[in-house]
Formats: C-alpha cells, structure tokens, sequence
C-alpha cells in the first residue's frame, strides 16, 4: 500500500538538471516525485567533519600550483616554491587518508 502524499516541497533547480532527472524517472517508469523520493531516500550519505578545512588547503595550494606554473611558462624557476607545495600536497594527502580512515 503506498503512502498519501500529503505534503507539497517546493526547490529550484536548473531546467538542464531538471530534464535530466524528468527523463531518468521516464526511464524508471516511475512519476518525477516517485523517482526523487526513491532517490533521496536510498543513498547513504556520509559527512565527514574536518574535510572543510582540507579543501581550503586544497584550493590554497592549486592557486601556488597556478602561480609556479605561470612563472615556469616565463622562463623563472623557484625549486624552492616547487619543494614547499609537493611537501603541502604531501600533508594534504595525509590528512585525507587519515579523515577517510574514520569512515
């Protein structure tokens, strides 16, 4: 026996991601609330605490990656720069393996 439906949500979505979820539920054989109910309710979702932070580091260090790039495209060279964002990445990757670890 399925459940009334006796609640109406409203969001905002993309019209490209909506034709795409319209057309995956078509697919499905299932109505557009059915094939987003099934959805949400049958993925695990897990949130890892402490990843914020990571990624910050992440991006900081892609910007460093994008500055040494620019100067070795001009001809300057900064081994010293080089050596200081792989050990960054290094630590990145540590504590990556540390937060997934939890999981």
């Amino acid at each position: 026996m399925k459940k009334e439906k006796d609640k109406t949500y409203a969001f905002r979505i993309s019209s490209a991601d909506l034709k795409k979820i319209k057309s995956q539920a078509k697919r499905a054989k299932l109505t557009v609330t059915d094939y987003l109910t099934v959805c949400a309710l049958g993925k695990e979702i897990t949130v890892i605490d402490g990843l914020d932070s990571v990624l910050s580091e992440l991006k900081a260090q892609g910007r460093n990656l994008n500055q040494l790039t620019i100067l070795s495209h001009q001809g300057r060279s900064y081994p010293s720069q080089i050596k200081k964002l792989t050990d960054a990445y290094g630590d990145i990757c540590a504590e990556l393996k540390k937060l997934l670890g939890v999981i």
